[in-house]
């Protein structure tokens, strides 16, 4: 019998410590991440010292800067809902949001210069804002639901590319579509409504009436959509839907009308966005939508794309970056004109969020189609 004996060749034994590679990538994100704490440290310690040796803004400049930042943060936390909600079921980013949130703010202006002229403006201050919060709603639902139809339906299955492309296309035809309708000029809101402008004090601390307004009509808007996400049947088409549109389509799911729902709760929450830009800006004009539009899209990867207590959390984080940041940190560091800066920090901290957790604070909610 013929046997054949195989040797194996022998194996070198590697060593038990792995061998250290230098890795360009790693070694830059690591400098990022090391240079930008001593420069937050050397800021926030110059701020202090500034702060103890009374310069800079006071303790009350500090409380209504928080409160105005809180509050602004809110709105940018409403409007990146319907970056999330649109990402997590079709799993592209849709850049006209932003138009879709500034249609409700310049036909809810409209109605709010009506109600002003005939005197309903003053005489039911909480009527006319509910007039408005609906007409706002309405307007940017309709114009989200037909921008889904029009042109991203017939994208339902084209690579994520073209949708992205055309979404932008989507926005400079929004805008200048209301510019055409309303011009190109500011069209500004009336004053508050009845006492709104007034302070409340809430434990001692004045408080101005639209900014809690604003903070509430945010906390009730997001546990609303809480509510209806995650106790509704629609709900929970929605997240099914998400997680994959085939096997959502085999058991029975509509996923036309649930993914034409999505996009409506996404222009709804807009349409209250809008109310609170009305509330603290008063200013809108064609181009309103473009720079939230982009803070909101900043605020929803900030805090876990398709993640909808993370869009929330990203916003609020995001208003008191760009509210506080540039005080505390810039101010410290000696560079002038800090408060013109605001947009750069706000940006910074995105940047900052993602090389130190790349999946946002809350992590991202991925359907099974985007899981690597």
């Amino acid at each position: 019998m013929l046997s054949i004996h195989v040797t194996t060749p022998p194996t070198t034994e590697r060593s038990s410590s792995r061998r250290f590679r230098f890795n360009w990538v790693d070694s830059f994100l690591w400098f990022i991440r090391i240079f930008a704490i001593i420069t937050i440290v050397v800021g926030l310690t110059g701020s202090i010292q500034g702060f103890l040796a009374g310069e800079g803004p006071s303790v009350e400049q500090w409380r209504d800067l928080f409160i105005s930042s809180v509050s602004t943060g809110a709105m940018y936390g409403l409007i990146a809902l319907g970056y999330s909600m649109v990402y997590g079921v079709l799993g592209f980013i849709n850049f006209a949001h932003g138009e879709v949130f500034m249609s409700g703010i310049m036909v809810g202006w409209i109605s709010a210069t009506l109600m002003f002229e005939n005197g309903f403006w003053d005489a039911n201050p909480f009527a006319a804002l509910a007039v408005i919060l609906l007409v706002a709603m309405f307007t940017s639902t309709l114009v989200a639901v037909v921008v889904e139809r029009i042109a991203y339906r017939p994208l339902r299955n084209a690579p994520r590319l073209i949708p992205l492309i055309t979404s932008i296309g989507v926005s400079f035809f929004l805008q200048y579509v209301f510019a055409g309708l309303f011009g190109v000029g500011v069209n500004s809101y009336p004053p508050p409504p009845g006492n709104l402008g007034n302070d409340v004090i809430i434990f001692g601390v004045p408080i101005e009436g639209t900014k809690i307004l604003v903070i509430g009509v945010s906390i009730l808007a997001m546990i609303g959509l809480w509510f209806f996400v995650a106790r509704t049947k629609t709900g929970r088409a929605m997240r099914a839907v998400a997680e994959d549109k085939e096997i959502a389509g085999l058991m029975g799911i509509n996923v036309d009308r649930t993914i034409v729902t999505t996009f409506a709760v996404g222009g709804a929450m807009a349409g209250v966005a809008g109310l609170l830009w009305a509330l603290l800006f008063r200013g809108v004009i064609f181009t309103t939508g473009f720079l939230p539009g982009i803070k909101a899209f900043t605020a929803a990867v900030m805090g876990g794309i398709g993640n909808l207590p993370g869009a929330m959390l990203g916003g609020v984080l995001l208003g008191l970056f760009e509210g506080m940041g540039p005080l505390l940190v810039l101010d410290g560091l000696g560079i002038p004109a800090v408060s013109q800066l605001k947009d750069a920090v706000a940006f910074a901290a995105l940047i900052l969020v993602l090389v130190f957790r790349p999946s946002g604070l809350l992590g991202e909610r991925l359907g099974s189609e985007d899981r690597v």
